[in-house]
């Protein structure tokens, strides 16, 4: 079964969030073998844009340290904006080729030694929360894995 991993800051805590993850991991299991990596968030202590910089290179390190795969694509809002149809051709390419690992940073986004990675990808020019990231690319992913299958979901 083709591996996926998907690395993210943070934890979950609202009810609503982990029901819909739980509910396309489960649609999703049928597809790929998908682990689901959450390193901590660093609180900002203070806001100015030396201790935003120190979280950003913080979160960074603690990703680096989970990384295993040779393919990696950090989700980010400056990255290239992919159809449904694109992603899914890139998961089944890359996926071909081994473990592929996404990445979705936290509140300040991503350090850009994780963003040097792999190509980078956006969902949209619109700013999500990190959380709700989650449940958007964990969607995706099905999407991409019925289209992949020909089950009508993708219109």
């Amino acid at each position: 079964m083709r591996k996926i991993t998907l690395i993210c800051v943070g934890t979950l805590k609202e009810t609503y969030l982990i029901n819909a993850l739980q509910e396309y991991i489960k649609r999703i299991s049928r597809f790929f073998d998908l682990e689901i990596i959450q390193v901590p968030e660093t609180k900002l202590i203070k806001n100015s844009p030396s201790q935003i910089k120190q979280v950003i290179s913080s979160e960074g390190k603690s990703i680096l340290n989970k990384i295993n795969s040779q393919t990696v694509f950090p989700l980010s809002i400056d990255g290239d904006q992919i159809d449904s149809i694109q992603f899914a051709k890139l998961i089944e390419k890359y996926t071909d080729l081994g473990e592929i690992t996404f990445v979705i940073g936290g509140s300040y986004g991503l350090d850009s030694s994780i963003k040097r990675l792999g190509k980078n990808i956006s969902f949209s020019k619109l700013t999500f929360p990190h959380q709700l990231m989650r449940v958007l690319f964990l969607e995706q992913l099905y999407r991409a894995a019925t289209i992949l299958n020909n089950i009508e979901y993708h219109k």
